[in-house]
């Protein structure tokens, strides 16, 4: 029976990839690329933070942040990532798309611009700060997720659409970048003015007074691109998808699709509420399980599980840095030096490894599909992790060191061309529009409890096994970075088993995927893809 579909609907499905797309990812992008940026500037300069505030006067080794404060200043952006997925999903779902779009991103810019005001009569007191904005971060961060994600998906063609979607989640790479460089010139320009010592020649001198400033602008940087967003955002028109068939207001969105298509489209209003007819069902209700109840637990499970590796594989670098001889052993550095340095090995990363993985993805989404990308993604890091530590011990070796790094490298490049794009690209395509932001937002939120995970977990993990790391780092013994690879690439194998239970969106419409359009005109029982569906 030939499928039918609005008019509107239609002509976004086969628009030619024109000039308002690109718009569409640039202002999504923006987002993204202020996100990464301001997620994950943090891990730049805690070094620098223990220094400036945990200094043991007559201790061979530099200040660090205590376990707990280190724990606390990572995970609660988390936390305040997890309330934003979850919240400005939902609210995206009643409300619309557009109408929390521009919140997230001042949410954003406050907790940017705040972090770096973080105050204190105390070093507690100031870290106590720095998380109460961190927080409020993490919301407007997390409420970024699904918005951007429904947004581009719905304003998309289904012929690109994932190289659009994969396009906004890649700026999430040059704001990683944009981190480091930031640092870079930062602590560089700090150490050229000032030229403090190493700690071993002068403990005191070696962390200057003015070294509190530098952590405070890399962190308050973060706001700049995002207060360019926001005015984008507030202009942006809603999406048809959600006018036409949440709002239920045909005629507005054949007026929004007009400016933007430049083309005229009649409303169909009598289309529309057929269509819409008993699409009320909430994420918890028993239809919604029978039809899409495996998919959304194949999307939770394997954002939980990429974010458990992945966010490990962040703690972990820590230590290959230090094996590799990037990051000499800290006594033997100035504060700005030791942060220079951890910047500058990180941006080799992101320039050899995360950066190419996004675009890779974007090249070859539409091409192969998301599923294969997928598979590849966990297939290869869990292979390259069974291979780091098997050989770890050999590959920290003098001489052999460069394999390590290369291997480590190529992981995050699989992570990125893999997992960490398909993730976020599948929820904003598979599920119906009435709960699509919502159902986006819960697989977002289960990835940030995986976030949690790997991060606090694996931070105990990977400490050495006889406990010679606890004097030194306030950690207790844990099995160490070789046991705790081998741990990571069990990991990678779940998440290769919940790909099985999502459907393969490539090349098929929204509405086809989620059995909306001419299922419900025609009487149909919706297509659900390639995957089971759950019994009543």
């Amino acid at each position: 029976m030939a499928r039918e579909q609005l008019q509107v609907l239609h002509a976004l499905d086969e628009a030619r990839t024109q000039r308002y797309h690109a718009w569409a990812v640039v202002i999504a992008g923006m987002g993204f690329f202020a996100d990464a940026y301001d997620l994950f500037c943090i891990t730049l300069v805690t070094r620098l933070l223990g220094r400036i505030y945990y200094h043991v006067p007559g201790r061979a080794d530099p200040g660090r942040l205590p376990p707990r404060v280190e724990a606390a200043i990572t995970g609660v952006t988390f936390c305040g990532m997890i309330v934003g997925q979850l919240v400005f999903g939902w609210l995206g779902d009643k409300v619309g798309r557009k109408k929390f779009y521009g919140k997230t991103v001042m949410l954003m810019i406050m907790g940017s611009f705040l972090s770096g005001l973080s105050f204190g009569n105390t070093a507690d007191g100031v870290m106590a700060t720095l998380c109460f904005f961190r927080f409020w971060l993490g919301v407007g961060i997390g409420g970024d997720y699904p918005l951007s994600a429904t947004i581009m998906s719905e304003y998309s063609n289904k012929r690109t659409r994932g190289s659009l979607i994969a396009a906004v989640f890649a700026m999430e790479g040059f704001g990683v970048l944009a981190g480091c460089i930031v640092t870079l010139v930062v602590s560089a320009t700090f150490q050229a003015r000032f030229n403090p010592p190493a700690y071993e020649e002068d403990p005191q001198a070696s962390t200057p007074p003015q070294a509190d400033y530098v952590w405070r602008i890399i962190l308050m940087v973060g706001a700049i691109p995002a207060v360019f967003t926001y005015r984008w955002r507030v202009m942006m028109p809603e999406t048809a998808r959600y006018t036409a068939l949440v709002a239920r207001d045909a005629e507005k969105a054949a007026r929004d699709m007009s400016k933007v298509l430049k083309v005229e489209f009649s409303g169909e209003p009598d289309k529309v509420e057929i269509i819409t007819k008993d699409k009320d069902y909430g994420v918890f209700s028993g239809r919604f399980a029978r039809r899409h109840g495996l998919h959304l637990v194949g999307a939770v499970a394997c954002w939980f599980v990429l974010d458990v590796v992945f966010y490990s594989q962040n703690i972990l670098q820590e230590e290959i840095f230090n094996d590799v001889k990037w990051v000499p052993e800290a006594r033997t550095m100035s504060a700005l030096e030791e942060t220079y340095r951890v910047a500058r090995g990180q941006a080799i990363i992101a320039l050899c490894g995360t950066l190419p993985g996004y675009w890779f993805t974007i090249a070859f989404v539409d091409v192969v599909g998301r599923k294969a990308i997928q598979f590849l993604g966990f297939v290869m890091m869990k292979g390259l992790m069974l291979v780091v530590a098997t050989f770890y011990h050999s590959l920290t070796q003098p001489g052999r060191r460069i394999w390590l790094v290369v291997m480590y490298t190529f992981t995050f490049f699989f992570a990125n061309f893999g997992p960490n794009s398909t993730t976020f690209i599948i929820p904003a395509e598979i599920f119906p529009a009435h709960v699509r932001t919502t159902c986006h937002g819960i697989s977002a939120a289960a990835g940030k409890v995986g976030a949690i995970v790997g991060s606090f977990g694996f931070l105990y993990a990977s400490q050495r096994a006889d406990g010679s790391d606890e004097a030194e780092t306030g950690y207790p013994s844990g099995i160490g970075v070789r046991a705790s690879l081998f741990v990571l690439a069990a990991c990678n194998v779940l998440g290769i088993l919940f790909t099985c239970l999502l459907p393969e969106p490539n090349g098929r419409s929204l509405e086809e995927m989620s059995g909306e359009g001419s299922q419900a005109i025609n009487g149909e029982d919706a297509d659900l893809g390639d995957s089971k569906v759950l019994p009543l």
